[in-house]
């Protein structure tokens, strides 16, 4: 009981300043009104969470099988501020300040889910028919992740049809074993959730995963790897790996088995995360891969790294500054693909002029949300 009180301190430090009242039943009823200025997202879920029977919950996080599926849209108010989730104090919410559900319900099964999938992707021209698809990381009530990802999807104003996958996280403070074993539970349903998106008529699809999410999300990508082959695998475009609450010895074991990627990995870290600081106390000490310790090691395993040590967070953990990168994702696009490609010519070059021993690092300050965001790359 010492040790589960000492760890419950710990990370009710490292993540105080949430949402006061946590969202596990009702915050998703869905509301009639729609308010002037609001803008709605359609959401498609694929999750190996339980079924929830109470109004306006939808999923709870006890462990289910097979995989099931829903499809919600969630309205962002006007008032809305980037970067923010605008909870309601009590459920479901005013949609002309808070973040609700307009309408919500669940799809029976994979051909209903890939139907809906289409049909959305449908909606857009061609060259923009892609999928973003996102993994929560621990500690994570349903709406939680739901809203977080609609907050995601409308401050970066990516035209791509969203698609979270959600695991069986109990949201509570006290539940990181139980959630590292759901996490680990989920990768054969990742596994599949990706190999219907890359079936779908998707012409790109991106992956962002958070925290504890990116474990499930590379040990997936790491049995794809191992089963000799995917059909459609060119389709998968951008894999952002967002403060990862990964084991870096168990991180460079995966990265060694999947190889260089083609496309790197794009890796969020800071070295301020304090849930990245509690999740090493409770893994005996051991470093994570998001608290950029190891920064030009991971740009050598084949990843750009983002360091967004300097960026002010807009939550108390400094675990969820990826969230503030949506409202720059156009310019921190166009950076990547034009530094990037020159920076990458710069390590060849230095590698000509020092030898094949040396695997050289660059280093780029980017300023932006107001201080400036180092992008290492080893390639």
């Amino acid at each position: 009981m010492r040790y589960a009180a000492i760890v419950a301190a710990i990370m009710a430090a490292a993540l105080a300043g949430a949402c006061a009242s946590r969202p596990e039943t009702g915050f998703l009823a869905p509301v009639a009104a729609v308010e002037a200025g609001s803008t709605s997202h359609t959401i498609l879920v694929a999750t190996t969470r339980q079924r929830d029977e109470r109004p306006g919950t939808l999923f709870n996080g006890e462990r289910a099988m097979p995989l099931d599926f829903a499809k919600i849209e969630v309205s962002v108010p006007p008032t809305h501020t980037p970067g923010e989730i605008e909870w309601a104090s009590t459920a479901p919410g005013d949609p002309k300040a808070n973040f609700v559900v307009r309408q919500a319900g669940y799809l029976d099964g994979e051909q209903a889910f890939i139907r809906a999938l289409n049909a959305q992707l449908a909606l857009r021209p061609r060259g923009s028919r892609n999928v973003v698809l996102f993994i929560h990381g621990y500690n994570t009530m349903f709406a939680e992740g739901l809203y977080r990802f609609a907050q995601v999807m409308h401050d970066s104003q990516a035209p791509a049809v969203p698609v979270l996958f959600t695991w069986a996280s109990r949201g509570a403070l006290t539940q990181y074993v139980y959630d590292s074993n759901s996490a680990t539970a989920a990768r054969d349903n990742l596994e599949r959730t990706i190999r219907l998106l890359l079936a779908s008529n998707a012409e790109k699809v991106n992956i962002l995963a958070h925290s504890m999410g990116n474990w499930v999300t590379v040990e997936a990508l790491r049995q794809i790897k191992i089963s000799g082959g995917l059909a459609g695998a060119e389709k998968i475009d951008i894999v952002i790996l967002a403060a990862p609450d990964i084991d870096i010895d168990v991180f460079k074991t995966q990265m060694r088995r999947f190889g260089k990627p083609k496309k790197p990995f794009f890796i969020v870290l800071s070295k301020d995360d304090k849930a990245l600081g509690a999740s090493s106390f409770i893994a005996g000490g051991q470093g994570r891969v998001g608290d950029a310790q190891n920064a030009e090691e991971l740009a050598q395993l084949g990843a750009v790294v983002l360091d967004m040590t300097d960026v002010k967070a807009t939550d108390s953990s400094n675990h969820g500054k990826f969230a503030q990168l949506a409202e720059i994702a156009p310019q921190l696009k166009s950076t990547l693909e034009r530094g990037v490609g020159r920076q990458a010519r710069a390590s060849e070059n230095a590698r000509e002029a020092l030898g094949d021993s040396l695997e050289a690092i660059v280093s780029v300050p980017l300023k932006i949300l107001g201080a400036p965001i180092k992008i290492i790359t080893g390639r």
